[in-house]
């Protein structure tokens, strides 16, 4: 039981905050419950067909594939394969990190890794197709040279920085 309620202490915190806001202000408390719900709600829609493309992801790619294109050898081209699949993704940056989970457990290096997580956040084909149409193709090619230049540069600090302090890879 303590060990629940630790695993947990952050939200039973949050929880009686909410509770006690609910209490002093009943707008913005039940307001902030509100949107907690509509939150949960939003993530319980995205997890589930992540997980289950995650499962499939386990066991239909075996841990020599994974490594072969995005292990530490695979240079340019897991590079290049970790940026395509970051920006054809789709859902929120939440959902990126069991996909990098995966690929941390099946050898994909470090900064395949930090790349493939960084064109997530900042990549997505929708958001260039948008930003086109509204803000022009000069601002979107501008700010997507930046953003790739940015992520490989990350990339590479967040890469010297792990192999600094020996992060070790998932249990086999």
């Amino acid at each position: 039981m303590k060990a629940l309620l630790m695993r947990y202490r952050m939200a039973i915190l949050f929880l009686f905050a909410g509770a006690a806001l609910t209490v002093f202000e009943p707008d913005m408390g039940c307001r902030a419950f509100a949107l907690t719900w509509d939150n949960i709600l939003e993530m319980l829609s995205f997890m589930p067909p992540i997980f289950v493309l995650l499962g499939l992801l386990d066991v239909w790619i075996d841990r020599e594939t994974m490594m072969k294109y995005m292990g530490d050898k695979s240079g340019l081209r897991g590079n290049a394969l970790a940026f395509l699949l970051g920006s054809a993704a789709a859902g929120p940056l939440y959902a990126a990190f069991p996909m990098a989970g995966i690929m941390l457990k099946k050898r994909a290096s470090m900064m395949n890794i930090f790349i493939f997580i960084g064109a997530w956040s900042t990549t997505k084909v929708p958001l260039i197709m948008f930003e086109t149409a509204t803000l022009g193709f000069r601002f979107m090619a501008l700010r997507l040279l930046f953003n790739i230049v940015g992520i490989v540069l990350i990339a590479k600090i967040l890469n010297v920085q792990a192999r600094k302090i020996a992060l070790p890879l998932a249990a086999d």
